[in-house]
């Protein structure tokens, strides 16, 4: 692979550029500069993508012969692992985000994270017999077997592209289903990367996967969730567009996975370490705010109000933000002037709803270029007030005073959204029994981390549907057939 990103899609085992012969520009969100056009897929070539992917599916053995998708994927893997150096770069520019994040989540922990998928074909039970029944006078024993789902459709978001690129493409294919992958339109380089290392670097079949960049947000995405030849979506992004499609794969009766927002409160009890708690809060500015399980609700209680506010204006002015390529920063832009002037809006909402602004609060205007928002506190905030109920999406911290740990409860479940939250106590047992109570698919205890490859993820009410990662994720990509046999 050269150093130059890939600019094709892939389609039935071919880079190729788009059937039109259009192209979208690849923009630098530091720095505004497009940084390389891509091949913008059309209607005509998802069509082709799932034509491909139903007939790998349907007339190659990818989905039965365990042992070829183990070494297939293997390959895959360690290309991967052999290119990060080339692949680094090129996230970096698209995304905005740290370069410090490509040593971790951005790109090297969920290459590694991919084995966990392929060591599944080994660990899981895809058949076992249950014990001989007796129904309606005759006796029979009964296999289960678990089954690739078919055709996948998987569309990723833009602020982890990468990861949430093999994060699908991981247990889908271990689990012996063929792949459409359409990205993000702002970040497309993250998967069409991922592409020529498949066609170039493995022997993974034709067909089984494809990639599908397209400037074009809605039509193409529309062809892939409605297809009745794809069996099953799976989606990360905003909730708006989860229910939409979950609306469009009902009409197929598809199989639907959605990882989709979040506004997830950071519960500090009057016994926590408020110094520890300060620094935690700023760092929901890590990658400018954008994650969906982010905790972007602090609440603080009444006692130790005034104390925790202090130490969170400290920590927020200190900040290490600007150009992503330095290593030293923990934020760099936020990903398009679409998001850009979502997030200043919100902040001037919130600023006229009444909620206190200590720092921040605007545009970074001592950068020339990009899109760049200062690390911004707001306190005395409302719980029913936007910037407390809707997603940001951008580095705002919401912070919301509280009585008693009842109080602490009820407002962190007074939300639309159940993603993921945290606890602090000086106490291990009170901290954890108000986790438990929490209505959320994450939490984190004391600053203990929840997330690995196998570790399900996933939210409550409009946070989702499903699970990601860990043994549940890798049977959302599963279908179970039970059998039935005479006994002996």
């Amino acid at each position: 692979m050269s150093e130059a990103p890939e600019s094709r899609l892939l389609i039935d085992g071919k880079l190729t550029d788009a059937q039109s012969g259009k192209t979208f520009a690849n923009v630098n969100p530091a720095t505004e500069e497009v940084v390389g056009q891509v091949a913008d897929g059309g209607v005509e070539d998802m069509d082709a993508a799932i034509a491909a992917a139903r007939r790998a599916f349907d007339e190659t053995d990818w989905s039965t012969d365990r042992a070829f998708r183990k070494t297939a994927l293997q390959q895959l893997v360690d290309a991967l692992d052999r290119h990060k150096d080339d692949l680094r770069p090129h996230i970096v520019a698209e995304v905005g985000c740290p370069i410090m994040l490509t040593y971790a989540v951005q790109l090297d922990s969920c290459v590694t994270d991919m084995q966990w998928d392929i060591d599944m074909l080994d660990r899981m039970e895809w058949e076992y017999d249950l014990p001989v029944h007796e129904f309606m006078g005759m006796r029979s024993s009964r296999r289960v077997f678990r089954e690739p789902v078919g055709v996948v459709g998987a569309i990723t978001p833009w602020n982890f592209p990468f990861m949430l690129n093999v994060s699908k493409l991981g247990p889908a294919l271990a689990a012996g289903n063929t792949v459409v992958l359409k990205p993000a339109p702002d970040t497309p380089w993250s998967a069409t990367m991922i592409g020529k290392i498949i066609a170039e670097e493995t022997d993974i079949p034709a067909g089984v996967v494809n990639i599908v960049a397209s400037g074009d947000k809605a039509a193409v995405g529309e062809v892939l969730t409605g297809d009745p030849r794809v069996d099953m979506i799976s989606f990360t992004g905003s909730t708006g567009v989860g229910k939409r499609i979950m609306a469009r794969g009902a009409e197929t009766v598809k199989k639907v996975f959605l990882e989709l927002g979040g506004k997830s409160a950071n519960i500090i009890l009057d016994d926590a370490d408020l110094d520890g708690a300060a620094m935690g809060g700023m760092m929901i500015c890590i990658h400018g705010g954008q994650g969906c399980a982010i905790t972007t609700r602090m609440l603080l209680p009444e006692s130790r109000y005034d104390e925790g506010v202090e130490k969170l204006a400290g920590a927020f002015s200190m900040v290490p933000y600007g150009d992503p390529m330095d290593m030293s920063n923990i934020m760099g832009p936020l990903v398009n002037a679409a998001q850009y002037e979502k997030v200043l809006g919100m902040i001037e909402r919130a600023k006229a709803d009444g909620a206190k602004c200590l720092v921040g609060g605007g545009p970074a205007e001592q950068f020339d270029k990009g899109y760049f928002v200062q690390p911004t506190l707001f306190v005395d905030v409302d719980p029913e007030s936007e910037l407390a109920q809707d997603e940001v999406f951008g580095p705002v911290l919401a912070v919301i005073k509280y009585k008693d740990d009842d109080d602490a409860v009820r407002i962190a479940n007074n939300s639309r959204y159940g993603l993921s939250g945290a606890v602090s106590s000086a106490s291990l047992d009170r901290a954890l029994g108000v986790a438990k109570r929490i209505r959320t698919g994450t939490v984190s205890v004391n600053g203990g981390g929840w997330f690995g490859p196998d570790s399900p993820f996933g939210g409550y009410k409009e946070s989702g549907v499903g699970r990601e990662h860990g043994v549940a994720g890798f049977e959302e990509y599963l279908e179970t057939k039970t059998v039935g046999l005479p006994a002996d």
